[in-house]
């Protein structure tokens, strides 16, 4: 990596995914036009997440996109492109050129706030979300650390009863103050059996809306999770986990320090990227749950360092225990 927070990786046309599972249909078309055989026709009937998708896909893997070209290969109006650029480029993943778009150059100390992550690779991260939360056990005492992908599973962590939840996200602890909530308006004031007990760390508010600081570092100290379940900025062999956020990198070591088991939820984009800095290398972590987007390369990788390989959307035999 060389200061860029995302890494260019080749959409294959072989069968394998593109970022987002439900795209297949789109990966297929717009592969058979790379390989010359027409335009891709499918495409007028892709929803706005699928084709965005498959448009920052393009943008990383050539390093930029004309709209003319984007015209041709969604078979779309050059309207809906731009459109879809600038929706890109709110989220911070594009920057709009003259006629066209390039990928945004970040650097390692770069931390994209809550909003602008959670518009990013949402079908990925609901699969793994629902992937993470059946390693869940009821009755247990999890951790889970910020971000948008453990946003996803806190959802999803609803359905496991008698969890003790620890989190040091705002976002995540309000997912079970909001069913809590709704729960007591439509049977009463007293929760309902199996409702989780949620304590939320205290400390400095990040730009992801995580709290950090030796608040948050004191409270995860003190206590013991049977699992934890991580969102990371970027995983690599050299650089392990890493955050561009060094106070959140302290709370995260912490974090992993309590934990009997380490449990990553990170989708395919997050592998090859490197933030400011290391908190747990790749020999600290029992299991990645992912996305079918992760390249074969970098699942023989991971093969070296974890025990097990969680890829969510693909069947069991595809996916690996190591």
């Amino acid at each position: 990596m060389t200061g860029r927070a995302w890494r260019n990786r080749n959409p294959r046309c072989s069968g394998d995914r593109l970022s987002a599972p439900r795209a297949k249909m789109a990966a297929r078309a717009i592969c058979a036009d790379r390989k010359g055989t027409g335009r891709v026709s499918d495409n007028q009937n892709l929803l706005a997440e699928q084709r965005r998708a498959l448009i920052l896909d393009e943008v990383r893997r050539r390093g930029g996109v004309r709209v003319n070209e984007l015209t041709r290969k969604l078979n779309v109006s050059d309207m809906t492109v731009r459109r879809d650029l600038d929706a890109l480029a709110r989220l911070g993943v594009v920057e709009k050129v003259h006629g066209g778009a390039v990928p945004v150059a970040e650097a390692s100390t770069y931390e994209p706030g809550f909003e602008a992550k959670s518009g990013l690779e949402l079908t990925a991260k609901e699969d793994i979300a629902k992937a993470a939360a059946a390693m869940a056990t009821p009755g247990t005492a999890i951790g889970l650390a910020g971000g948008t992908t453990a946003f996803a599973l806190a959802q999803q962590l609803l359905e496991v009863p008698d969890l003790t939840v620890v989190t040091n996200s705002v976002r995540v602890a309000d997912v079970f103050y909001n069913a809590q909530r709704s729960a007591a308006a439509l049977g009463g004031a007293a929760p309902r059996p199996g409702t989780a007990t949620v304590v939320l760390t205290g400390g400095v508010r990040t730009p992801s809306d995580t709290l950090v600081g030796p608040v948050a570092d004191a409270a995860v100290r003190s206590l013991h999770f049977d699992v934890l379940f991580l969102g990371v900025h970027g995983i690599s062999v050299e650089a392990g986990l890493s955050t561009p956020n060094l106070a959140e990198a302290e709370t995260n070591r912490h974090f992993v320090r309590s934990a009997r088991r380490v449990v990553v939820v990170a989708d395919h984009t997050k592998w090859g990227t490197v933030g400011l800095s290391s908190f747990a290398s790749l020999d600290q972590v029992d299991a990645l749950v992912t996305d079918p987007g992760l390249p074969p390369e970098a699942r023989a990788e991971i093969a070296e360092y974890l025990p097990e390989l969680v890829v969510a959307g693909e069947p069991a035999e595809a996916a690996s225990d190591i």
